[in-house]
């Protein structure tokens, strides 16, 4: 016996998700964040201190060559760019010191350069993430 009426079966509508599970997976998700989010972003504010000092680390042994070559560092007036161009009447620069001009803070601020410093031959920091003097944290001063 042949059967030639075969029936073929009737597709069903797709099923989608209930609001129910809908609401279930985004109360998870914000449990989630709620828990890892603080933790990721104190992970990234530490991140940016410690480029912030490895950064202050790179300008100051720039620094350091520009005086074994000049005889001092500096002055505030000429600040971190004779690391990369040549101050007027500085015959015995020997630089560039650094490939490029130096950058900014992870936060976007230029770094903050005296000579002769408050606290040593030259002072070189950044304000931090508030881009104010003091403060605590991610906002307190970064120095070398």
């Amino acid at each position: 016996m042949n059967r030639t009426d075969r029936r073929t079966p009737t597709p069903r509508p797709p099923r989608g998700f209930t609001l129910l599970e809908l609401l279930v997976v985004l109360v998870i998700l914000g449990l989630l964040i709620g828990y890892v989010g603080p933790r990721y972003f104190g992970q990234v504010e530490k991140s940016e201190v410690k480029a912030t000092q490895a950064q202050i680390n790179a300008l100051a042994k720039a620094l350091d060559h520009y005086r074994l070559d000049v005889g001092r560092y500096p002055t505030t007036e000429q600040g971190l760019a004779s690391l990369t161009k040549r101050p007027p009447n500085e015959p015995r620069w020997a630089g560039p010191y650094l490939e490029k001009e130096a950058p900014p803070d992870p936060w976007g601020k230029p770094y903050v350069y005296r000579s002769p410093g408050q606290r040593g031959d030259y002072d070189l920091l950044s304000y931090g993430k508030d881009g104010q003097p003091g403060g605590t944290g991610a906002a307190a001063d970064i120095t070398r």
